[in-house]
């Protein structure tokens, strides 16, 4: 049984006292046990971050960035063996894992050019021989709490830019796929990251309220479920830290009757079903405006009982199992409340059984409709391979549902007309929207983010916020005068 440890100071430690299981989900079966740490074994791991900051924050913004060059180098030689362990240990397809890399990649590629992004601004002769500037500087030791459904990716959106601002970084992954975190941090050490600025410690609730509590931690990132984003905001705040906390979504698919109904068919199925549905970009609502939507759902309903459904080891499946059979099981059981709120289940996906991984958790593919927005279904993530159509008659009431809805965190709509698209992209309450785009995730030099319960805490992810929110900002203003000036008792204006 393979033993996943913690990696602090450049190497690997031994195992801590409390494990927990490791299982390969297509399987069904245990393949490894993951170290949580002591609350004793995180404060050591964040006064080795600390001791590494002191020089590491002194490196030029030059040589962080060529670390990330290397980093990204090794990177792209071994995208096979991350995406491995992704599968392994998540489900998702192979395909799928390969695409998160990169899309982490853009992030380190984003991070290489931090000379540029970290320029302060320079005002000459702001007063008579008064110069100001400003400069953007590292906050100390941060870190990062990331989820299980993006193990590579999430966390590639944290430490990079986290690093390359001059902070150090614990990243906290999720215990139930740990190893890409690992193998991440093994080969920035290959790349020439000294020991100490990045340090990787496994854990639960214990491991993560010393994050959130201890005085030499300055910013916290979180990616998870609204709750746990709340708690995470809430207590973090109240410790004097900076937080970003992005939450649970809900994100809908707006198809209006102009729309290509095959285009926005298939874009509902992969966006819907892709990565069994564990995504927080995943689109589990589709919005059937006016009368296409008996030809929406037979389309749906073909393309939905047509997926293939296997352990995302092999090759051309559309996807895999879910994470545990606790998910699993929490899964299936919001699709018996739907059944039981009245909606009409049209495809049911629960009694899936893949020959040769009997065991696995899978599912197949879930399709209602007659979805309403007082049903549990419809309110609630449920992380899954369920999508719920919901009928209404116009486009204002489509936008008044989806603005109504208590998450905020990505949305788009399916039509020909460009005043439509444009009256949508204004009027709607959403932090990333698309137009003819089934997920839109900006890409790492826009920001990622959601709005109402989908975050908490004022800065997005990546690009100029990911910058923001790891640095902070000093202005100077600065003279050098000849001869004595005298007391100056009025507050000072610049002539």
């Amino acid at each position: 049984m393979n033993q996943i440890n913690h990696f602090i100071n450049g190497k690997f430690t031994g195992p801590s006292a409390r494990t927990a299981p490791v299982y390969n989900p297509a399987i069904g079966e245990q393949i490894a046990t993951v170290s949580l740490a002591s609350a004793s074994e995180m404060e050591q791991a964040i006064a080795v971050a600390k001791d590494a900051f002191v020089s590491w924050s002194q490196t030029t913004p030059l040589s962080r960035a060529r670390v990330l060059f290397k980093f990204k180098a090794i990177l792209e030689e071994r995208v096979d063996e991350l995406a491995d362990a992704i599968t392994r240990e998540h489900g998702k397809v192979y395909e799928d894992a390969r695409g998160e890399i990169v899309r982490g990649m853009e992030v380190i590629e984003y991070a290489c050019g931090i000379p540029t992004a970290l320029k302060g601004d320079f005002t000459e002769q702001v007063g008579r021989g008064i110069d100001a500037w400003t400069t953007n500087q590292a906050l100390g030791v941060v870190a990062g709490i990331t989820p299980f459904n993006f193990p590579a990716m999430v966390p590639m959106w944290m430490w990079p830019l986290a690093i390359a601002c001059g902070n150090t970084i614990i990243l906290k992954p999720s215990e139930k796929d740990p190893t890409a975190t690992n193998l991440a941090a093994e080969w920035a050490k290959e790349a020439g990251l000294p020991d100490g600025v990045l340090n990787v410690v496994h854990g639960d609730k214990e491991a993560v309220d010393v994050l959130l509590t201890h005085p030499d931690i300055k910013a916290v990132s979180f990616v998870g479920s609204t709750p746990i984003a709340e708690y995470i905001y809430t207590t973090a705040s109240a410790n004097a830290k900076r937080v970003q906390a992005l939450g649970g979504a809900k994100n809908h698919l707006v198809v209006m009757p102009d729309a290509d109904i095959d285009g926005a068919a298939n874009a509902l199925i992969g966006a819907a079903y892709g990565s069994a549905g564990e995504r927080c970009m995943a689109i589990s609502v589709a919005v059937a405006v006016g009368d296409i939507a008996d030809t929406l759902v037979e389309k749906l309903a073909e393309k939905t009982k047509a997926l293939k459904i296997g352990n995302g080891a092999e090759q051309g499946l559309d996807l895999g199992p879910l994470v545990t059979q606790e998910h699993l099981a929490k899964v299936k059981s919001y699709v018996g409340k739907g059944v039981d709120e009245g909606a009409t289940l049209v495809v049911d996906g629960r009694e899936l059984t893949v020959t040769g991984a009997e065991n696995g958790y899978f599912m197949g593919g879930c399709l209602f409709d007659n979805v309403t927005p007082d049903m549990v279904i419809y309110k609630e993530e449920i992380f899954g391979p369920v999508l719920c159509v919901v009928r209404v008659p116009d486009y204002a009431t489509a936008v008044k549902m989806i603005n109504e809805h208590e998450f905020g965190n990505g949305t788009t709509i399916y039509t020909r007309s460009g005043g439509t698209a444009r009256k949508f992209t204004h009027d709607i309450q959403v932090g990333m929207v698309g137009v003819n785009v089934p997920i839109p995730v900006p890409m790492a030099f826009h920001s990622f983010g959601g709005w109402k319960r989908s975050l908490f805490g004022s800065n997005h992810m990546h690009g100029a916020e990911g910058v923001k929110f790891y640095t902070k900002r000093k202005a100077v203003t600065a003279r050098w005068p000849e001869g004595d000036l005298g007391a100056e008792f009025a507050i000072p204006t610049m002539k």
